[in-house]
C-alpha cells in the first residue's frame, strides 16, 4: 500500500500501539498513581496550598514564570523541528540516494520517503500544539495564583475553591507539557523507520523501555520511595 511493505505496516502499527499503550499506562491505567508524573502532581497541589498560606507570593509567581519559559522553549523547538523536517522534502532525491547506499537499509521509493517525512512533521506539529496549549495554561495559572484570596482571608470556602482551581490548572498544564515531550521521544523512535521497518521496531522498543524506566524505576522516582512519602 503506497509503496510500503507488510513489515512496514506492522512496524507502524507497533509504533502507534506503543504510543497509545504508554499513554494509557502513565495517565489512566491502574499503575498511573505510581508514575513520576502523578507523584509530581501531588507536589504541585502541595505547592499551591502552601502558597495560599503565604502573605507574599512573589517566589511562587517566579517559579510559575520559569515553567512558562521552559514550555515556550519547547514550543519554539517544535517549530524549528517542523521547518527542518519540511526542508528534507526539498532534498528527497539526495536523501533517498544516500540511504540507498547504506548497507542493510532497504531501497526506499521517493513517495515512501515523502510520506515518512509528512508523518514526522505531523508528530512535531502535535508536539507544538501541546506545548503551546501548556504555555497558555501556565499563563492562566499565573492569573489564578494572583487571584488567590489573601492568606488571612476569613472566607474558607472561597479560598478552598480558588486553590482547587489553581491546582487543577497547574496539573492540566503539566499534563499537556508531558504529552508534548512524549511526542519528542517518540519522534526519535520514528526516525528508525528511515533505516527500515526492523530498525523502526527496535527504536520504538528502546524508547518505550527508556520512558517506562523514567516513570517507574528512575533515580527521580526513587526520591519518593521512602517512609513519609506518597
Amino acid at each position: 500500500m503506497f509503496g510500503f511493505s507488510n513489515l512496514d505496516l506492522i512496524a507502524l502499527a507497533f509504533f502507534t500501539l506503543s504510543w497509545l499503550g504508554y499513554h494509557y499506562v502513565v495517565e489512566m491505567g491502574p499503575y498511573a498513581v505510581r508514575t513520576l508524573n502523578m507523584r509530581m502532581n501531588l507536589r504541585r497541589a502541595r505547592w499551591i496550598r502552601e502558597s495560599a498560606a503565604r502573605e507574599v507570593r512573589i517566589v511562587d509567581t517566579q517559579v510559575m514564570g520559569g515553567l512558562q519559559n521552559g514550555t515556550a522553549f519547547f514550543a519554539s523547538t517544535s517549530l524549528l523541528a517542523i521547518g527542518g523536517t519540511l526542508a528534507l522534502l526539498n532534498a528527497t532525491d539526495r536523501a533517498v540516494a544516500i540511504f540507498g547506499d547504506l548497507p542493510f537499509v532497504p531501497v526506499t521509493l521517493r513517495s515512501v520517503w515523502e510520506l515518512k517525512i509528512i508523518g514526522l512533521v505531523a508528530i512535531f506539529g502535535y508536539a507544538f500544539f501541546k506545548f503551546a496549549w501548556s504555555y497558555r495554561l501556565f499563563n492562566y495559572c499565573v492569573i489564578l495564583l494572583g487571584a488567590l484570596p489573601p492568606f488571612d482571608s476569613k472566607d474558607e470556602r472561597a479560598m478552598a475553591h480558588a486553590v482547587h482551581e489553581t491546582i487543577e490548572m497547574n496539573i492540566a498544564a503539566g499534563r499537556h507539557f508531558n504529552r508534548g515531550q512524549r511526542a519528542f521521544f517518540f519522534a526519535l523512535a520514528y526516525l528508525g523507520w528511515f533505516l527500515g521497518p526492523v530498525s523502526f521496531i527496535g527504536f520504538t522498543g528502546a524508547v518505550l523501555v527508556a520512558m517506562y524506566r523514567r516513570q517507574f524505576a528512575s533515580d527521580a522516582t526513587r526520591v519518593f520511595n521512602h517512609p513519609g512519602q506518597s
